[in-house]
């Protein structure tokens, strides 16, 4: 069922289904809660919350951002993992939830980290599919303008072509071609969330000291065909004091939850499974 509420003057939307374990699914951007749709008909047991993050999907994206964080486009709006994680925080507020565990993918592993940082007392658990917690290298930087100078250009419908054949594992593409058409059609930011969310990546905090703080449990899971996370750069979660699961898909690409469902709903069902 759909629902919506509140953040900071911004309505956004949610899926909530199921009984259980209350388990909330961060998408990656720019894709929304569909992406998480094929993993969700492979687990059982647990109540899963799936929203729409900030400005993706049905969700607003609100129109009271900061700018000046993002120094190669001083004027953009930025989007920040410390408002996704409030927008996230208000959501278990909405549904009188003390506690849940946090999956998330891409972005959905920044805010996870966020999450952290703002309210460790509300994590039972954290997992991060196909992210990494070191910052945004500087060399993106000049690939993040370039895609803010396309989106305020009127060239989205562009980057996200490209963003469609790049994300996605070659495997993947090999095996399934229609899966390129399936994605991109759930690429549906506006221009300016565009730019609110590259400037927002650009601009997120080192959360590598972040991971040596972390007490409770760790799911990780890395895709050997992903362009932008290595295998590396996840290791670090294995460094959390809570443990972590780590795991290695060679074949899967940045959207390894939606390439591969079966694959990442075997391994992330067992760690799901004690909480």
């Amino acid at each position: 069922m759909r629902n919506a509420y509140l953040s900071d003057a911004a309505r956004l939307r949610f899926v909530d289904t199921g009984s259980g374990v209350p388990v909330v699914f961060l998408h990656p951007t720019p894709l929304d809660h569909f992406y998480w749709m094929p993993l969700l008909q492979r687990l059982t047991g647990l109540r899963a919350v799936v929203p729409d993050l900030r400005g993706h999907g049905a969700s607003e994206l609100g129109t009271a951002l900061p700018s000046s964080l993002f120094a190669r486009v001083p004027d953009a709006a930025v989007l920040t993992a410390q408002q996704l994680a409030r927008d996230i925080l208000a959501l278990l507020d909405h549904l009188h939830l003390n506690q849940a565990v946090f999956v998330g993918c891409s972005i959905g592993g920044y805010i996870n980290l966020e999450l952290w940082r703002q309210a460790p007392e509300r994590v039972r658990g954290l997992a991060f599919i196909c992210s990494k917690p070191q910052p945004d290298a500087p060399a993106n930087h000049d690939r993040r303008a370039a895609t803010i100078a396309q989106a305020r250009a009127g060239e989205s419908s562009a980057v996200f072509d490209g963003l469609a054949q790049t994300l996605i594992g070659a495997s993947a593409r090999a095996r399934r071609p229609a899966i390129v058409e399936e994605l991109r059609a759930r690429m549906t930011l506006t221009p300016e969330a565009l730019v609110a969310v590259q400037a927002g990546l650009a601009a997120r905090p080192d959360s590598v000291p972040t991971v040596a703080t972390i007490h409770v449990p760790v799911f990780a899971l890395c895709g050997g065909e992903d362009p932008g996370v290595s295998q590396a750069e996840m290791e670090v979660f294995n460094s959390s004091p809570g443990g972590c699961s780590f795991h290695f898909l060679p074949d899967a690409g940045h959207f390894a939850a939606y390439e591969q469902p079966d694959a990442v709903a075997a391994l992330l069902s067992p760690w799901l499974a004690r909480f």
